[in-house]
């Protein structure tokens, strides 16, 4: 029997509005692809950005363009050169890899782990806004190891202060999301290397952001919006000490792998991170987040519902996914 495509658009509501520097968002509107064949289903869920050109009806539209390709047999490796990176092409992707499971009986973390995959310690949001309600977030995740803090304004200053004072033990990432400027990168960086961040993620835009080859890095930099596939590395080496790798990006799981092992060939240390979606759309990243430095697999905890079934957490511990879930 042919493989058969299907595509359709999911929501599901946040428990509260998430906020970043260039938005609010109170629902994650996800794209879900199913690719059968012989009784089997597999499936993958992508998350389209508006910051990349992307809508969830053009992702749609795209994904059942293709449909006509997987009937006749198009597997990842035709994927990868007759469609570009992006939403559309991770959730293709990823219900292949999920189908490719399902007929063979092998699961997907055979080929994607060095070692039998195990939980993993997540990062937990808290998104922009006032410092003080930022710091009562900061202080209700108190006990998770590894907080990431959005900000992104002309001067975070007090934001910086409130969380680290409301969560003094736990390890924190600063994710400006391109909100800052050469006006203010140095001040912002200084503060954070006095208050023992850990990381800052993407603090420029990414086309602007030459400067970081000039500025000393008393934290560690990593890029988000300026890295996307393969061919983005070298460039970037002497702006970033680290990446991360999102499958929305990368166009997915097929092409993050070989990024991966990419970028530690060119010493960049790795974050594996997520847009807001659904367990099902993190169940790839959480096999690939193995080798991972740090972890931002929480889009899940942000949402009011989740697919069933989902992923397990436990306290900041995401465990890897059941067969029934995906792989």
């Amino acid at each position: 029997m042919a493989r058969q495509l299907h595509v359709r658009i999911d929501s599901f509501p946040l428990t509260r509005a998430f906020n970043i520097s260039r938005g609010a968002k109170t629902a994650a509107d996800v794209v879900t692809c199913t690719i059968s064949e012989n009784g089997m289903v597999g499936r993958g869920e992508c998350v389209p950005y508006k910051r990349y050109g992307e809508t969830v009806e053009g992702v749609l539209e795209t994904i059942e363009a293709y449909g006509g390709a997987i009937a006749a047999g198009a597997d990842r490796e035709a994927l990868q050169s007759a469609m570009p990176a992006g939403a559309a092409r991770n959730a293709i992707d990823c219900a292949l890899w999920d189908l490719e499971a399902k007929l063979s009986g092998v699961p997907v973390s055979t080929s994607a782990c060095h070692l039998l995959p195990r939980p993993v310690p997540t990062a937990v949001t808290i998104s922009l806004g006032d410092p003080g309600d930022m710091a009562d977030e900061a202080r209700a995740h108190s006990s998770q190891k590894l907080l990431k803090v959005k900000v992104g304004t002309s001067d975070d200053r007090a934001r910086m202060h409130a969380v680290v004072s409301a969560a003094p033990n736990a390890e924190i990432i600063l994710d400006a999301n391109e909100g800052w400027d050469e006006s203010n990168i140095r001040e912002h960086l200084l503060l954070a290397a006095e208050l023992h961040i850990g990381l800052i993620e993407q603090p420029l835009p990414a086309g602007k952001d030459g400067i970081l080859s000039e500025i000393p890095h008393p934290v560690p930099i990593c890029a988000d919006e300026s890295v996307h596939t393969l061919d983005d590395l070298p460039k970037l080496a002497d702006r970033y000490d680290a990446i991360n790798i999102k499958l929305d990006k990368t166009g997915g799981l097929t092409e993050a792998l070989k990024m991966r092992a990419r970028a530690r060939e060119l010493g960049f240390s790795v974050m594996v991170g997520c847009m807001v979606g659904t367990s099902l759309a993190m169940a790839p990243a959480v096999l690939l987040a193995q080798d991972a430095d740090w972890v931002d697999l929480d889009g899940p905890l942000l949402l009011a519902r989740d697919r069933t079934p989902g992923l397990v957490y436990t306290g900041s511990l995401v465990s890897p996914p059941s067969p029934d879930l995906w792989g």
